[in-house]
């Protein structure tokens, strides 16, 4: 089956949205029938990838469609439950690559709540009524600020440990510890009963921001948003754009976009994603690049990259290598830069800039090698030129190929290759590669103006090997195929370990984790095993565990 993460309000089977001025509600409410797969109902609003995928969907709308909206509450439609967290049956019955995935795609939607309040000014706030559980909570702790009614019985809990064997290891241990800063011996308490916490004791073990009565909850959510508003940059009166549906065609081993071509090689097992660069000029003020809308180059392609990322990670799970490619004008390319930096004070610019960070950084904590190919008719210019710094290896041909009338490869730096699309880490990724040698980024910076041939990118250190016409095809070609001989395990785990240079941050701790402990988790017995405690969740029947510890 083939997961589409394509969608639009209309078809939302798991989420309303309620507009009313500043405020928007974002209502989870679960069909239980409408699960991805077959054998599961998804009750208690349970999530599967469905859901959130939805809820990516909502969030973006939300960004780019509801530029008035300043504060988002997030609550639940059902009686006496907020969320129950990840769907036990879902996770007990999925492959796991899904399961990773899954928890991978969940902790970077979460991700992009709480960049929308860092750099949109578009705040969340968990209006918590019921049970908050699990992957619940994990939604919650993803906001601004919690409220919680206090009926003596919300509770908020993270009982994977008690209950099935398995940790909140996509985002919640760690935004418990590192963004709640929870003492940790009430973490450890808090992360090993079944039941949660509620009341008075979750305000004070600042598990919650806030605690109201059940016959003021509206009002003090109401009281809450009111406030948090009036410290919101985002304009009252802009018009959003429209988001339509993104325009894919597949046909065999090729996925066809109008600025993104994927061409798979099953037999090498790699993927070729070849990106257009711009042919619109630039528009001449903010009034026309809102005109474009969803049509202006970097917006469409953003969310063409972000689909054929997802596709490839989640549906095409033996494809071990991405080969990423760019063809168009890089003086283009860097003209679409400055527009958008020069404007990044208006509400739509600045939206489009840190969607393109948030691609990015999709890419980064993606389980496939990267190498990137330059080559003539190549536009790795400022944006897109962080893709070849976010490659694993690149490759660039000193010269022209025989018979290719082509001028030779260039790249050209620009600045937004030295702030606006920071990594997990919070460092550039020209910082992360010369973690060791500060200079050379002020030397690489210096050179923002040049177009760089194949000899002075060498030199700058911004390419992994340069070569002619003649080693470059057996190159390229041995790279690949050495690539595929590779463990994918051994391969990911030393990705995951390299990409990350410098220092840790909440970001990285997440993914560092989903990629080594969740990996290894989900592999052992203790909690997908016959015995184990996802097997046998819900039948009455204790797991049994293998209780050496490892």
């Amino acid at each position: 089956m083939m997961i589409d993460f394509r969608t639009d309000p209309s078809r939302y089977k798991h989420w309303k949205l309620v507009f009313d001025g500043a405020r928007a509600d974002l209502v989870m409410d679960v069909d239980e029938k409408g699960g991805l797969f077959e054998g599961y109902e998804l009750k208690l609003n349970s999530y599967d990838l469905g859901v959130d995928i939805e809820l990516y969907d909502a969030i973006q709308r939300l960004r780019f469609e509801h530029p008035e909206v300043k504060v988002v509450v997030l609550r639940s439609a059902k009686d006496r439950v907020f969320c129950a967290g990840a769907n036990i049956r879902m996770l007990a019955g999925a492959a796991h690559a899904h399961k990773v995935n899954f928890c991978k795609f969940t902790n970077e939607t979460r991700n992009y709540m709480e960049e929308a309040s860092a750099e949109s000014g578009q705040k969340y706030l968990a209006a918590v009524t019921g049970a908050c559980a699990g992957g619940g909570y994990e939604l919650a702790l993803a906001t601004d600020h919690i409220i919680l009614t206090d009926d003596g019985a919300s509770s908020v809990a993270l009982p994977e440990a008690p209950l099935l064997a398995v940790l909140p290891g996509t985002g919640g241990l760690t935004r418990v510890t590192d963004k709640r800063k929870v003492r940790r011996d009430r973490a450890d308490v808090f992360c090993a009963i079944e039941e949660g916490i509620k009341g008075k004791r979750a305000v004070d073990w600042d598990l919650v921001d806030e605690l109201a009565p059940n016959s003021k909850f509206d009002e003090a959510v109401a009281a809450r948003v009111a406030t948090m508003a009036a410290q919101s940059d985002r304009p009252s009166d802009a018009k959003g754009i429209v988001f339509p549906p993104i325009e894919r065609k597949i046909e065999g081993d090729l996925m066809q976009y109008d600025l993104v071509t994927v061409e798979i090689d099953r037999d090498e097992r790699n993927a070729t994603v070849t990106i257009k660069g711009p042919e619109q000029d630039v528009p001449s003020d903010t009034d026309a690049l809102t005109a474009l809308g969803a049509d202006y180059w970097m917006l469409k392609l953003c969310r063409e990259l972000d689909d054929a990322i997802l596709h490839l990670r989640i549906n095409e799970l033996e494809i071990g290598t991405l080969i990423l490619k760019t063809a168009g004008d890089g003086a283009k390319v860097l003209a679409h830069d400055a527009f958008i930096g020069a404007n990044r004070s208006h509400w739509l610019a600045r939206e489009i800039s840190l969607y393109w960070k948030r691609v990015m950084k999709r890419i980064d904590v993606t389980s496939r090698s990267l190498v990137a190919l330059v080559e003539p008719g190549s536009c790795f210019a400022g944006s897109l030129a962080e893709l070849l710094f976010a490659a694993d290896r690149s490759y660039m041909l000193e010269g022209q190929l025989e018979g290719d009338n082509r001028p030779p490869a260039e790249i050209a730096l620009g600045p937004a290759n030295f702030g606006p699309f920071p990594m997990s880490n919070d460092l550039t990724r020209l910082q992360t590669r010369f973690l060791g040698a500060p200079e050379a980024v002020t030397k690489a910076e210096g050179s923002i103006g040049e177009s760089l041939d194949a000899e002075r990118a060498d030199e700058l250190g911004l390419v992994t090997f340069i070569f002619d016409d003649i080693d470059w095809e057996d190159e390229v070609r041995m790279f690949l195929e050495e690539r595929s001989s590779f463990s994918p395990d051994a391969l990911t785990g030393m990705e995951a370990n390299l990409r990350f240079a410098g220092p840790e941050t909440m970001e990285t701790k997440i993914f560092g984790r989903l990629t080594a402990w969740q990996n290894w988790i989900f592999q052992r017995p203790n909690a997908v095993g016959p015995e184990g405690a996802l097997g046998r969740y819900g039948t009455g029947r204790q797991p049994e565990y293998d209780t050496k510890r490892v």
